[in-house]
């Protein structure tokens, strides 16, 4: 198929002016194809006589198109593009006939039969250029046009989309014109949906998802709509331009690729979002946060639309920033800051110091797939992050009034960096076009490192040694030790300071702990000075702060990664101050990032068992502090890794054969299957015990858990199933072939499994060659050998990035999967390099200045 340049795409925007599509959709026909008619209104401009250009689908038959009432060739469909030629100036209609295939990939019109109940539902996901999937289309982001959609669908169903869908009678439903919106926008959900409505400000509101989840649904619908509206008052004190659609509907729908999807008026989110096992507070929090970040959409992304998708951290980074703020604000999860630091400054930091790296607005955007490759760490987290830095800088008085100067300019219609930054230089004094070409368009992370020196009089005074190029506006904590509690740090003052800053800066007696960016306001690596690191090892848990806590773990993280902190010595620290540890989201970024990274990595596999024995007894230690029930997210969160890092069968055995944790939790689905698959692992569970556990749990999440348990038994038959069915059948949905993915790697089986890691570079490129972009990136992300940290692996990765040709979002996952198995060796080569030089009690020592 052929890709969209964007020189293409400003070719044809400057000739077309799009108007109205009439869509009808059939989805009677069958589990494999449904019906697709269109009418595309257009029109030709003055001075374009002769020209030619070309409408996008991706049909399984073009039956019939015609062009002003004359037929165009079916044939004559080349790809993905169908040619108009010889176009005159003025008016034309252009109408399609197709039969269209479903998806089982989550792209284009994915269909899904519940294993639970049987019922069938179907939905679009038409990001990027996946609306030729489902009808034919002008499919570029700055063609803006009005829709008006038809569907037919079997009886019994519910029909949702962008606008409030009528049922007119013969399974036919109809939905409200559009507002003007680009065709990536355009989504449709079909099924016997469980809903809930209410109406808020006059709009209807409601939520929905299968019929099997209704339970769950039910049970947190006032905290969803509570969040939902709390956040919509929220952007209307915000924003001045009002909510630009007629109704607001989110629907939890299965198998979804992404997080959730923008689409004007029927926002659609991943169905794990809908919880039938329980989950921390945390979790809960990230929902509330994706409902506000999908929210800030409907302004930054629907109501103004990039021009193209060099932009798409316009979107993406105006999003995230706004749904941490104002979830913040909003809802009862004040916290929400800390979470982002953990779990998302990280997938940016990590992203930013890879071969892959982009600046967060990047010039060299030339066709769709290279788009595509852009959705990641850099473009939500570091935009985000980039954003918070400006409203640090800017003020956010002057930032919202930019926001608002923007929507007045663009409002459904498209827009540019160069406009958004015109719109802020509108609201504000400040150089923020100098601002923008030092954040948006440069790559990698600075280092910020602190030097204290004594000053004359005998205080201390400031120096911060900057590596990297970019303005920051932090905040500086100084933190002495408490004279009552000698476990416990206190804040003396938060110093504001500006980077680069010219000369040492006062800062009174020397504090036993010195943390640049307190608060975490900018975007970059911290170091310590000799004596605040060892306040950390002495006295971290001591900090009263999470957010404070939070970039500490994040330095030492960081140094852990550059080679600079043994693993040890973050394991140590995580033993010694994780007990008394009680914000969520640190409790679990501390935990995963020692199991999956440190144990599972950054150490050699003889030294691997006792980073999980120590594990085990932090994991012990968290459970036993929180019998007394008063924190049961830690609690939850202390059993899950316990079970996930088990060296032996017989306790998480005795947990899943009694049905509950001594002391609670008892199991729910998602522990129970949690449990087997560590035990499929170990080997103390077979195929009797997976099926069983299958007919007591016949869910779509039970299927998911059977498959990983399944690929995850240390059996050469079981493997070899796995294997086959992930590379040798297309059959698998992208979440069962995710979920077989992440049972087949075990590092306890690396002897098992090592001739099938020569084998996955071929065999992921064919899979993906023949199943597309979902599922390149599932095999890149899920099904790399990631376990497998060696020089050969690493080789045979760099052959195949130089000579097998994998498809761009494939290349794109491989390597960066490759990036951080050579960090692993680097990081392994260099803690054995210190074993072996310095004595072991010289580990604990500080990591070395950047």
């Amino acid at each position: 198929m052929s890709v969209l340049t964007r020189d293409e795409a400003q070719t044809r925007a400057q000739l077309l002016d799009v108007h109205r599509y009439t869509v009808g959709l059939d989805l009677t026909g069958g589990e494999d194809t449904f019906d697709s008619r269109t009418e595309i209104r257009f029109t030709v401009r003055t001075g374009q006589d002769g020209t030619d250009t070309f409408v996008e689908l991706k049909p399984a038959e073009l039956r019939s198109a015609t062009l002003d009432g004359q037929p165009l060739d079916p044939a004559a469909l080349t790809g993905n593009r169908l040619p108009l030629k010889n176009l005159t100036p003025g008016e034309h209609e252009l109408r399609i006939d197709a039969l269209m295939r479903y998806s089982r990939t989550g792209e284009g019109m994915h269909r899904f039969t519940d294993p639970s109940d049987g019922e069938t539902y179907v939905y679009t996901q038409l990001f990027m250029e996946d609306v030729q999937r489902v009808f034919a289309a002008f499919d570029q982001p700055d063609l803006k046009a009005v829709f008006d959609l038809t569907v037919t669908a079997p009886d019994g169903w519910t029909v949702l989309a962008n606008g409030i869908t009528e049922h007119t009678g013969g399974g036919t439903w109809k939905a409200a014109t559009t507002p003007p919106i680009s065709t990536y926008l355009v989504a449709v959900a079909a099924g016997p949906w469980h809903s809930v409505r209410t109406e808020h400000r006059g709009l209807p509101f409601g939520i929905h998802c299968r019929r099997s989840l209704a339970p769950h649904l039910d049970a947190d619908a006032d905290e969803i709509l509570d969040v939902t509206r709390a956040c919509f008052d929220r952007y209307h004190e915000k924003f001045d331009e009002p909510y630009p659609f007629d109704s607001y509907d989110q629907a939890f729908v299965p198998e979804f690729n992404a997080g959730a999807m923008e689409n004007p008026g029927l926002v659609t989110f991943r169905d794990e979002f809908v919880y039938r096992s329980a989950v921390t507070d945390t979790e809960r929090q990230t929902r509330a946060m994706v409902i506000a970040h999908e929210m800030a959409h409907m302004w930054f992304g629907d109501l103004v639309t990039l021009k193209w998708w060099d932009d798409i951290w316009l979107n993406e980074s105006f999003a995230e920033y706004m749904g941490y703020q104002t979830t913040a604000e909003a809802t009862r999860f004040t916290d929400t800051w800390t979470e982002f630091g953990l779990s998302r400054k990280s997938w940016g930091y990590d992203a930013d110091q890879r071969p892959s790296t982009h600046p967060v607005a990047p010039e060299a955007v030339d066709d769709t797939a290279s788009a595509l490759l852009n959705f990641d760490g850099i473009s939500y987290a570091k935009g985000a992050s980039a954003l918070r830095q400006l409203v640090a800088w800017l003020g956010e008085k002057d930032f919202l009034a930019g926001i608002n100067t923007h929507f007045e300019r663009h409002r459904f219609g498209n827009a540019t960096l160069a406009d958004f930054i015109d719109s802020l230089a509108f609201a504000t004094d400040r150089d923020v076009h100098a601002w923008a070409q030092s954040w948006l368009r440069t790559t990698g992370v600075d280092t910020l490192t602190p030097r204290v020196a004594p000053t004359a009089d005998g205080t201390c005074a400031l120096t911060v040694d900057h590596h990297g190029s970019r303005p920051h506006h932090i905040a500086v904590g100084l933190y002495d030790q408490d004279l009552t509690d000698e476990g416990r740090l206190t804040l003396r003052t938060r110093l504001p300071l500006d980077v680069p800053h010219t000369g040492p800066h006062p800062i009174g007696k020397r504090p036993a702990l010195l943390v640049l960016n307190d608060g975490d306001l900018t975007y970059a690596k911290i170091r310590f000075d000799d004596e605040s690191f060892r306040a950390v090892r002495e006295g971290l848990s001591g900090l009263p702060d999470p957010l404070t806590r939070t970039v500490v773990w994040n330095a030492l993280r960081d140094a852990v990664r550059d080679g600079e902190l043994p693993a040890d010595t973050y394991l140590d620290t995580a033993r010694t101050h994780l007990p008394h540890e009680s914000d969520l989201a640190l409790a679990e970024a501390v935990l995963a990032f020692a199991r999956v990274h440190i144990a599972d990595r950054y150490l050699t596999p003889d030294r691997r068992p006792a980073a999980l024995a120590t594990l085990t007894g932090l994991c012990r230690d968290l459970i036993r502090r929180t019998e007394d029930g008063d924190n049961p997210g830690l609690r939850l969160i202390a059993v899950r890794h316990f079970i996930d890092v088990a060296a032996h069968p017989d306790t998480i055995a005795a947990w899943l054969a009694d049905g509950t944790v001594p002391g609670g939790p008892e199991l729910d689905p998602e522990l129970r299957w949690r449990i087997l698959a560590r035990l499929a692992v170990l080997g103390a569970t077979d195929e009797t015990a997976i099926a069983a556990e299958l007919d007591r749990d016949p869910s779509a999440s039970g299927r998911e858990g059977a498959a990983r348990c399944r690929a995850a038994l240390p059996d050469p038959d079981a493997k070899r199933a796995a294997w086959d069915a992930m590379f040798a059948s297309d059959d698998l949905s992208n979440y069962l072939f995710t979920a077989t993915a992440r049972g087949f790697w075990q590092p306890e089986q690396a002897d098992l499994v090592r001739a099938y890691v020569p084998r996955y570079y071929e065999e992921a490129v064919a899979v993906a060659t023949r199943r597309g972009p979902a599922i390149a990136d599932a095999a890149g992300r899920w099904a790399f050998p990631a376990h497998a940290v060696d020089a050969d692996t690493l080789r045979l990765g760099e052959s195949c990035l130089s000579d097998g040709d994998p498809i761009p979002s494939l290349r794109r996952r491989l390597a960066d999967q490759l990036d951080d198995l050579a960090r692993a060796l680097r990081v392994r080569e260099t803690q054995e390099t210190r074993r072996a030089q310095e004595p072991q009690e010289s580990q604990a020592q500080a990591p070395a200045q950047a």
